[in-house]
């Protein structure tokens, strides 16, 4: 039987946990970089195959940098119930609880919590140990996504449950001590899987793509692609009333995992940037994730930045491809969060006939500029975390924090790249080749 390739390669899941010391740095690590790189994966226990991607289990990997030292790296399985095999369908109806907690890592008000976006987030200790599902003290009525929006200016926590029965969407916010102060049900809202939103200073905009709930889907993960599901945007006012103000605009069928960013620009429109497949680009990344047979050897291939910009006044939506190079997982200086910014990040994919390769993006959206930081062959990169620099007065004057999953030399290596050079700056060497991951978070320290 050919092994499923999300259990080979650079996804070769872990076997075990360990805590290593004292780890060799490569380069001088910038002594301001004090704090934690932690990074989700799904990594199932050994014996276990799960019958797609997204049910593998989610394992943390830590690495502790201070005062120019890696003091430590850890990896530490997220201990659901669905670790221990716990059903996530039980006779009452989904168990929040049975989580994964294999797609991201985040802190929000003292709180780090692994999240999958099924389910209830689940809290980890400083050393990712696991303190238990977290339901923000019972005011958590629904599952959690994965990618919840950290406002730069009043530090709330931007959130949504969603779900392919209804209510379909649910939307929260909490505030900068992790209290839930607000939630909404979504009128108008569908089974359309919703994995990923953005906000703005003004706007809460949510993505209905061509991905939708499928009961004859059999891998765990009930979706697939329907040429019937209308795709279309969501913009919301970031008002109390808000979600009665939701106003729908249609768009050309797609799907987008993840955004970049939105904002608002001059001209008072909305501008939404993500990488976005069509059909067939869905297809062979999903082909990937359930393992099936002779079909695609990389997720991602056809995965393209595109950008929309909505306009309120005329209620029409400009859309567009505006980069031809396969990327996924884009990142950006998080102080820009939610207004319009000129940097930003991506991990590159060879495209579906195998061209160009793995590595690290930098788009200048101020001149159009591409610029690529090439991984090496067979190495690939994870999500790169910007962390800006202390005094930064340009908005790439930081940090790119990258694991590479390194198959030469079955190695992992943390890279520090200058974020305006894009320059490597040091290396770290882990004591084991990390499982190629999702999505990760750098946790400074504070001085409480």
């Amino acid at each position: 039987m050919t092994a499923k390739p999300y259990l080979i390669g650079h996804y070769a899941p872990a076997v075990d946990e360990i805590t290593a010391t004292g780890l060799t740095v490569e380069g001088h690590l910038p002594p301001e970089l004090n704090g934690r790189l932690i990074r989700n994966s799904h990594n199932p226990k050994p014996g276990v195959t799960p019958t797609h991607w997204f049910k593998g289990s989610g394992m943390v990997h830590g690495i502790r940098l201070r005062d120019g030292r890696a003091e430590w790296y850890r990896n530490r399985w997220v201990r659901t119930p669905a670790l221990d095999g716990a059903p996530y369908m039980t006779e009452r109806g989904p168990d929040l609880t049975a989580s994964t907690a294999g797609t991201h890592v985040i802190e929000h008000g003292g709180r780090l919590l692994a999240l999958s976006e099924a389910n209830f987030p689940f809290e980890l200790d400083a050393d990712l140990e696991t303190i238990g599902a977290y339901d923000f003290d019972g005011k958590l009525s629904s599952a959690m996504t994965a990618h919840p929006k950290t406002d730069p200016v009043t530090g709330e926590l931007h959130f949504f449950g969603s779900s392919p029965f209804p209510p379909f969407l649910v939307y929260y916010i909490a505030d900068a001590k992790g209290q839930i102060v607000h939630s909404a049900e979504i009128p108008g809202a569908t089974a359309s899987l919703k994995h990923d939103f953005a906000i703005t200073r003004n706007h809460i905009v949510f993505v209905e793509g061509s991905v939708t709930f499928d009961p004859a889907e059999h891998s765990g993960i009930p979706y697939g692609w329907s040429d019937d599901q209308p795709p279309r945007i969501g913009v919301m006012p970031r008002t109390s009333d808000g979600a009665g103000k939701i106003r729908w605009f249609s768009i050309e069928p797609g799907n987008m995992l993840h955004a970049g960013n939105a904002y608002e620009d001059a001209q008072g429109r909305i501008v939404l940037e993500g990488p976005t497949v069509d059909r067939e680009g869905f297809q062979l990344s999903w082909n990937w994730w359930v393992g099936a047979p002779g079909r695609g050897t990389e997720p991602n291939t056809r995965s393209y930045t595109r950008r929309w910009v909505i306009d309120l006044v005329h209620g029409s939506v400009d859309e567009q491809n505006i980069d031809d190079l396969a990327v996924e997982f884009p990142t950006l200086n998080e102080d820009y969060l939610g207004s319009e910014h000129r940097y930003q990040y991506a991990v590159s994919f060879p495209d579906q006939d195998g061209n160009g390769g793995y590595g690290i993006v930098k788009y200048d959206r101020a001149t159009g500029a591409r610029r690529v930081h090439q991984a090496g062959d067979a190495r690939l990169p994870s999500e790169a975390v910007f962390v800006p620099a202390d005094n930064a007065t340009n908005e790439d004057d930081g940090y790119l924090l990258t694991v590479i999953s390194d198959l030469k030399q079955d190695s992992s290596r943390l890279l520090v790249l200058d974020a305006s050079g894009f320059d490597q700056i040091a290396a770290v060497h882990l004591p084991r080749r990390v499982t190629a991951g999702i999505h990760g978070s750098w946790i400074p320290d504070t001085d409480d």
